[in-house]
């Protein structure tokens, strides 16, 4: 994957969409205010190609300012990180519950802030496939994606903050704050996760995720676990195709021995 840090992006850059979902409307905490508990999505139709500009118009996503979100953050000061990856940092902000507005730390909602390291090896690219699936997609198991920031150089995307960081933070550190997960939890984050991909996977969505892995199963209050981390992802079989062609991508792990073998990933429904 290349890096795209033009001032200028192209406006017809193009992607292929899941289209006929039902759009998330996000209240002023940052929630989903339409049906939690909805397991699919509405009725799909072909995926279309659609440029940068429709992608963003059409996601229903609070458009914040670089100086919001810096604000919100504290200035993107260190001791706000909260995570790393290969887009860029993940800083910890505050913004007002009813006007996203950037509020004082520990007062409003809380959010976390991902920003793109311009020296990293993910760019524009996966920042929009990010906006392009999660501003259409709502599930129980999906991270909550608030908003964005495309303002020069600087590419940002605004989540609701999950406060037991990822799996992969429970799995293999250790610490006062990290605590091994009980059987239990561990089958709830497992159950939580495959739900997710369930969802992905359904005969209306058929989404391929492409990245899944502990540090993007993320877990909120409650230990349920949420996707996150769309850079990556791409539609699945449209029509009469049982498989589409693809190539290994993201970290680098186990993966079924058909799939290096061929190229070729199926898509199928799973139900729970």
């Amino acid at each position: 994957m290349g890096i795209c840090l033009s001032n200028q992006i192209k406006a017809e850059t193009t992607f292929y969409t899941v289209s006929g979902l039902d759009s998330r409307n996000v209240s002023g905490n940052g929630t989903d205010i339409s049906n939690s508990n909805s397991k699919h999505s509405s009725a799909s139709v072909p995926p279309t190609p659609r440029s940068e500009g429709e992608i963003l118009q059409s996601s229903n996503l609070r458009s914040f300012t670089f100086s919001e979100l810096r604000s919100a953050t504290r200035n993107f000061r260190p001791d706000s990180v909260v995570g790393e990856g290969g887009f860029g940092s993940v800083f910890k902000g505050w913004v007002d519950e009813h006007t996203l507005a950037a509020s004082k730390p520990g007062t409003g909602i809380v959010i976390a802030v991902k920003k793109l390291n311009q020296e990293g090896w993910q760019g524009h690219r996966e920042w929009l496939a990010e906006i392009n699936y999660l501003g259409q997609l709502h599930h129980p198991n999906l991270v909550n994606l608030i908003g964005y920031c495309l303002e020069e150089d600087h590419r940002l995307l605004v989540y609701e903050f999950m406060p037991k960081g990822s799996m992969e933070n429970h799995l293999f550190r250790r610490g006062s704050y990290y605590q091994p997960l009980s059987w239990s939890l561990c089958m709830k984050v497992a159950l939580g996760a495959a739900r997710g991909l369930a969802f992905l996977h359904n005969a209306e969505t058929k989404v391929i995720y492409r990245d899944f892995k502990t540090s993007n199963i993320l877990l909120d209050s409650d230990y349920n676990a949420k996707l996150s981390d769309f850079g990556l992802a791409r539609d699945g079989p449209i029509g009469d195709q049982s498989h589409v062609s693809t190539r290994v991508m993201g970290t680098y792990g186990y993966a079924a021995p058909e799939y290096l073998s061929t190229g070729l990933s199926a898509c199928y429904p799973i139900q729970f």
